[in-house]
């Protein structure tokens, strides 16, 4: 190594690494941290240098088919399905305190292991705390039907936990997603295996610890990690485990609802999107901006909902190009652990390459005016630059298909109806955004559009109450509020007769 490039490495500050990371990272099975059955291993990179930091156990079938087994037993043995929605809120609410009380060293970890901004993996860790808050006060409240024949008949619903729910998560937010589905699965009563994405394994490492703190019952939250070919595909293939539910991408998603066929399996998934923001000539351009910026470069682009194709109506398309494109120069791009950084490294050196492909092929589809490689000052990593193009035809690949990074297509419109032709001219269907003031027009134009939800002059903002879901190949089935309550629990009617009894009268002759 030349002087000149010792000094130039001098010059970047080494890439923050966590104290007490583990060097090896297991299963959870049945209350007990426990390698692979046959030994197997897979190593865990850290997406700034692309170093195997810790070698993980790789599940296979016969680690699946022991979690399983131990799920099985405690919601057939255990006291988890049996205690009263109060007593499972108090675990749940011990188990929101835990998290929110480790949010620095949860966010610390999800960033080192996905490359998020650690501010937003702050944000991701609170949320987490949120959605177990959320779903142990919801079970508490809920009410069910009751539908009533004045002396004559009553008839009520009762709900009752289903069995092993199999959860499948992705790597984008792990943490928070993982949450997401275990808070209403528990709530509900239902013993749980949680698959996580093989990229960011580690802070779901961290929910054994946080759970037997907080009382959970041994056996009601198993961990495998894995392949999704391999520990993913025996969980959804597995007769004992009668539901599922998966986030990730569209062609996954088909093949699991293919596997679970078979068994007659619950599904819920959530999968892919390639969400169209639509500007409209009367929008507060400056929140449209704004709000269009954060929405595919926030997580690193690497979000289900992200707004990856805007729309603007051509009276104001090229004030919006150069305005956008100018912001988009400004987002800061750099280490995942400095507060100032916007966007970080992206996950694995595989999405790294994939994003990459889809920047060059757009420099052919449209007229590239941001990005489009690496960023200056960062020669390693999984750096990407936030990339913008302008004049981008639907026809383009860039347009149909997801990057799943900071990479937006911006397209001009001349009508409503050509813009709402465009929004739906691709095969996904999950986020809209929608920007006017033309309150006719807003309603009438959300309502058309093919989406599972809509946001109107506004970013994505959550409010778990609502169905969180899409449509086409964006998704099947809904979670969120009592959509989740509906997907985790079996519904059972009860009819009571009060007065006489009205029977036909079958067999007894003249």
């Amino acid at each position: 190594m030349t002087d000149q490039m010792t000094d130039q490495a001098a010059d970047r500050p080494n890439p923050h690494v966590p104290a007490d990371l583990p060097g090896r990272i297991q299963h959870y099975i049945g209350g007990t941290f426990v390698d692979s059955a046959d030994g197997d291993t897979f190593g865990v990179l850290d997406p700034v240098t692309n170093q195997v930091y810790a070698q993980a156990a790789a599940g296979k079938s016969a680690d699946v088919d022991r979690a399983v087994a131990a799920a099985r037993d405690a919601f057939v043995k255990g006291p988890w399905p049996r205690l009263l929605p109060r007593e499972r809120s108090r675990v749940l609410h011990r188990i929101a305190d835990i998290v929110e009380s480790r949010d620095a060293r949860l966010a610390e970890l999800e960033s080192f292991d996905s490359g998020l901004p650690i501010t937003q993996a702050l944000g991701q860790a609170r949320r987490a705390a949120e959605n177990f808050r959320f779903f142990a006060d919801l079970v508490v409240a809920q009410s069910d039907d009751t539908y009533k024949v004045p002396g004559r008949q009553i008839n009520y619903v009762n709900r009752k936990p289903i069995g092993v729910a199999g959860l499948i998560t992705p790597w984008n937010t792990p943490f928070m997603l993982e949450s997401w589905k275990l808070g209403p699965a528990l709530a509900t009563g239902n013993t749980v295996v949680l698959k996580p994405a093989e990229f960011t394994p580690l802070s779901a490492s961290l929910w054994a610890g946080i759970f037997e703190e907080a009382g959970l019952p041994e056996g009601v939250f198993n961990l495998v990690n894995g392949l999704g070919e391999q520990a993913g595909d025996a969980l959804v293939k597995h007769p004992d485990v009668p539901l599922i539910s998966f986030t990730g991408e569209s062609s996954t998603g088909q093949l699991i609802f293919a596997n679970a066929a078979p068994h007659l399996k619950g599904l819920s998934m959530e999968l892919g999107g390639k969400s169209p923001a639509i500007v409209f000539a009367d929008a507060d351009l400056d929140a449209a901006i704004d709000a269009t910026i954060f929405g595919v470069f926030s997580l690193n682009g690497e979000r289900c909902t992200a707004g990856s194709r805007i729309l603007v109506e051509r009276a104001v398309y090229d004030e919006f190009v150069e305005r956008y494109a100018a912001q988009a120069k400004r987002v800061v791009v750099g280490d995942p652990h400095d507060p100032a950084t916007e966007v970080g490294a992206l996950v694995h050196p595989e999405h790294y390459e994939k994003v990459v492909s889809y920047i060059e092929l757009g420099k052919s589809e449209g007229r590239l005016v941001a990005g489009g490689g690496r960023p200056d000052g960062l020669p390693t990593g999984n750096y990407v630059a936030p990339t913008v193009f302008a004049d981008v035809p639907p026809s383009a690949r860039i347009f149909q298909e997801e990057i799943f990074g900071p990479v937006v297509a911006i397209t001009p419109f001349d009508t409503d109806a050509e813009a709402l032709a465009l929004a739906n001219g691709v095969r996904y269907g999950l986020a809209a955004y929608v920007w006017t003031n033309d309150l006719k027009r807003a309603h009438n134009f959300s309502q058309a559009i093919e989406a599972g939800m809509v946001w109107l002059n506004s970013n994505n903002v959550r409010d778990l109450r609502t169905p969180f879901g899409g449509v086409k190949a964006s998704g099947l089935g809904h979670e969120g509020g009592y959509r989740s309550i509906d997907f985790y629990t079996d519904q059972q009617a009860v009819h009571i007769t009060l007065g006489k009894v009205h029977n036909p009268t079958f067999g007894k002759g003249a």
